[in-house]
């Protein structure tokens, strides 16, 4: 047997039960070692293009692109 509802749950009382997984946390950031931005941990860095201590992308290549 199903377990089924006897009564319709109003749109509040759902809203309210839901709340908590609509509360997210703010995501973490760490600074970059070189720059000392903050960045997201496990990324390359957007200001200065580097991750564990290596240039991974060419950030003045990137800023010419867009002009």
């Amino acid at each position: 047997m199903a377990a089924v509802p006897k009564r319709k749950l109003s749109k509040g009382r759902r809203d309210r039960r839901r709340s908590h997984y609509y509360a997210m946390a703010l995501t973490t950031l760490v600074t970059c070692p070189k720059c000392k931005e903050p960045t997201l941990p496990h990324h390359v860095c957007p200001s200065c293009g580097t991750y564990r201590g290596r240039e991974v992308i060419d950030v003045d290549k990137k800023d010419k692109k867009k002009k």
